[in-house]
Parts: structure tokens; sequence; C-alpha cells
């Protein structure tokens, strides 16, 4: 019965059980808005990752996790740290794996894609004696009822329940669109990914790894939360609504086929226009319309083949990068230590954008990043650090080095949410003295009675200072 949707792991005993639920644990903050339980990490993190991408059917926890080699025995590393991947719902929705690992010791929640072709049982019911057992293949790469509301469930456990990042590898081509899949509400499933994703408060990464086709690039689009969501391209994916076949059979159909012919080869030009004289002999047209049909025959299908690689070309990494659909593009053997630094960023700043609208609640989420990175230019000018990045890029792309100013930096930070923080509440005592002077005095003078006395005495020689101030 596990396998439901609704058990995310099952234990051999009791003992087990508690193992399990430890190290569930050892992925989660301690309490509500806690920082992340990042622990140390024996596995380098500029490593590089051992196991290519498989261009064929694959198990995806061997990208993952890793992987003993079967001819050698050489142990293959994956993305995340060695033996940090717990995977959960194993059993049910198989097309989607989802589960916690550790990026360098930093917990992430983890979704992948299985591009294998799965098996879904659906029981008998006891209670209908015309019911039989059913097994249902599943097709890889593809979000079925069941496997997008796993994933829509995932993406809601990491964010409500846990706070994690989310790192989600992408290689879907699309949604199932058979009519028993519409009954089953695969399009609500789907929706429900949106709903999750719009409503994700920590760092979301999708990496692009594979194909991204359809509705399931709608679903994980970054415009669906800019401010938490964003897109990377592995050097040999693919992207777009719409596979190289697909478009072409739609805007690259025979006409524009043979006026592409007509243009590129003066001989079939040629003969189309003399097969457009009026004077031309019965037997000379017929013999040039057999040739101009041979040659039809000949070009055709490479004109077509040139329009797939022109297409196809427009999904490619380079082309997704230059629309700004992707912010980078990655290649999959340096994967990991690239996002680490960018998560390791990202956690610090979402940090500091915290602590500066905790110090001024007035100040938005764009200016808290504006002020963010005003400081970083102050800080590194002041320092002179040498960034090898053009000055407008060097905010946005140099993770490292902002990790470690804001590392470096941060008695001086401290300083500064200080001085937001008297900002705020001397607006805030201005604002009451302009509603309303009398009742402010009043109850500064009602709070003077109760604090301690040295703090009294403080505020009552700052009194006396301030009018001897303005006397003079």
């Amino acid at each position: 019965m596990h396998r439901n949707g609704v058990s995310h792991m099952v234990a051999t005993n009791d003992m087990n059980g508690v193992e399990q639920i430890l190290k569930w644990l050892s992925y989660i903050p301690k309490n509500r808005d806690a920082p992340l339980p990042i622990l140390p990490s024996d596995d380098p993190i500029d490593r590089p990752i051992d196991i290519p991408i498989p261009t064929g059917p694959y198990d995806p926890r061997h990208l993952l996790a890793g992987k003993q080699d079967d001819e050698t025995g050489e142990w293959l590393s994956g993305f995340f740290d060695k033996d940090s991947f717990m995977e959960t719902l194993a059993g049910w929705a198989k097309g989607v794996v989802t589960g916690r690992a550790r990026l360098g010791g930093i917990p992430v929640g983890v979704i992948a894609v299985d591009t294998r072709t799965t098996e879904t049982v659906i029981w008998a019911d006891p209670a209908n004696d015309a019911s039989v057992e059913q097994t249902v293949p599943e097709a890889g790469q593809v979000w079925f009822p069941n496997s997008a509301f796993k994933t829509a469930q995932a993406i809601q456990d990491f964010n409500n329940g846990e706070q994690l990042p989310l790192i989600l590898f992408a290689n879907w081509r699309g949604f199932s669109g058979g009519q028993s899949d519409m009954y089953r509400e695969v399009l609500k499933y789907g929706a429900y990914i949106v709903d999750a994703l719009r409503d994700y408060k920590q760092p979301v990464f999708i990496y692009l790894i594979g194909e991204l086709r359809g509705g399931a690039w709608v679903v994980v689009d970054p415009t669906i939360n800019p401010d938490m969501m964003e897109m990377y391209a592995e050097t040999n994916s693919r992207g777009g609504v719409l596979e190289p076949e697909g478009i072409v059979e739609i805007k690259f159909r025979k006409p524009q086929l043979l006026a592409t012919l007509e243009r590129l080869d003066p001989t079939y030009k040629n003969i189309k226009a003399k097969l457009l004289s009026k004077t031309l002999a019965t037997d000379e047209k017929a013999e040039l319309q057999a040739t101009f049909d041979r040659r039809e025959k000949e070009f055709l299908p490479v004109i077509h083949q040139a329009a797939l690689m022109f297409a196809d070309l427009h999904d490619k990494p380079g082309r997704m990068f230059a629309k700004k659909v992707v912010s980078r593009v990655i290649d999959w053997s340096e994967s990991r230590e690239f996002f680490y630094f960018r998560l390791l960023r990202r956690i610090s700043e979402e940090s500091l954008v915290h602590d500066i609208q905790t110090s001024s609640p007035e100040t938005t989420r764009i200016e808290a990043k504006q002020l963010i990175e005003k400081w970083f230019h102050e800080d590194t000018k002041m320092t002179e650090v040498s960034i090898d990045i053009d000055d407008e890029d060097v905010f946005s792309d140099a993770d490292l080095e902002v990790v470690r100013w804001l590392s470096i930096h941060r008695p001086n930070l401290d300083e500064r949410l200080a001085v937001l923080k008297k900002k705020m509440i001397k607006k805030r005592v201005g604002d009451l003295v302009d509603l309303d002077a009398p009742v402010v005095f009043e109850s500064f003078l009602s709070v003077l009675k109760t604090i301690d006395p040295e703090k009294r005495r403080m505020v009552i020689e700052a009194l006396a200072q301030a009018e001897l101030t303005g006397s003079n």
C-alpha cells in the first residue's frame, strides 16, 4: 500500500523507520524561517561530474547520486554529494523522481525525470467482481496525471513544510494528451505545478538537461515566479514549444519548400520558366516536365532536412540564451560547482533581503536588492577587489565574489542595517508627531516613567543637550 502517493517512504522495521525519520529531519531547518542546516561535506565542490547524460533512456538517480561502474567497479560521481540523495514517493508515479539531497552540504529539494517507460498498476477492486488488475505503461519524459500531481505535491512539501531551495532537472516533452488522461484531470494537476511554483519562497533552479517542449515549458517557465526562479540550459539541451518536425510541418510546408528550391537552384528555376512558355512543343514539354519532377523528387528531401536543421538551431541553448529565456548555458560536467556558488549566493542574498525588510518594513524587495548591489559596489571599490568581469555584469554574474563579500563585510552590513532601522523609527515617530503631537508627548512622558533609571537619565541629558543646542 505504500505506492499510493501518501506514504513517502517504507521501513523494514521500527529502528529502520527511526533512522529514516532522523535522516529526513537532517535536511530541514529546526524551526520556521531558521537557517538551513548546512553540514560539512567530504565531496569536493569543484570536482567534475563523472557520469555523462546518456542519449537514450536512463535512470536519473545515477545522474543525481552517482553509481559504481559496471565494468571496472570504479565510483562515478553524480551531481550531488556522495550518499546524500534520499528519494521519497519512490513507488508511485515512477516517471518523476523526487527527494532531498545536499550540494556542498546545502540541503535542497530535487525533482528529476525518468526517461524510461514505466508501469502503473491499477489494482482490482475487491467490491467489484468484474474488476481485474491492470498494468498500464507510461512513456518517459511525459507528465501523466499521477506524475504531474507528484511533482506539484513535492514542490509544496519543499516550500511550505521544509523551506528548502529547489533544483528541478527538466527533461519533459509535454503532458499526456490522451482522452483517458483528460478525464483523469491531467490539466488540473499541471495547473497545480504552476500554483506551487508561483508561491515558492526559496530559490528555484530549473536546469534543462534534455528537452523541454509544449506545456511542460509553460508550467516551469521562470516568469511564473521571477523573484525566485532561474532557468539554465545544458550545452546539448533543446527547448521550444514544438519540436523541429512540428515547426516545419506548420511553418515550412511543400509550397515553402518549393519556393526555397526555386530560389537556390538555378536549373530548377530555368526549367520552371520554360514550362510556362506557350510555344513549347508537346514532346519537349513532356520531357521537361519529367526532368522537373525528378529534380523536385531529388532535392525536396534535402531542402526538408535543411529546414529541420534550421528549426533545430532555434531550439539550441545558444539561441535560448540570446532570447533571454535562460540565464546561462552550463556544461553538465561543470554544473556542480556553478550551482553550489549560485545557490550559496542566492541563500545569502535572500537572508540579507529579509534583514533589510525587517529593519525597514516599508522597503520593497526591488529596493532591497538595489541597496545590496549599491553596498557591494561601495565595498568592492573601497577595498579595491579585483573582478575580471565587465562592470555592468559584476553583480549579476560574480557569484563567488558576492558570497565572499557577504561573508567578509558582515560587520559593515550590520551597521547599515542598524542605520536603516534608526531611520525607520525616526520616520515613524515623525509621522506620529504630525498626526497628533500632544498625544505623542504625553505617551513619551508616560513611557519615561517606566523605563530603567539609567536609561531615563540618558534621555533627560539628551533632551537637555538638545535644548541647549537649540537655544544657541
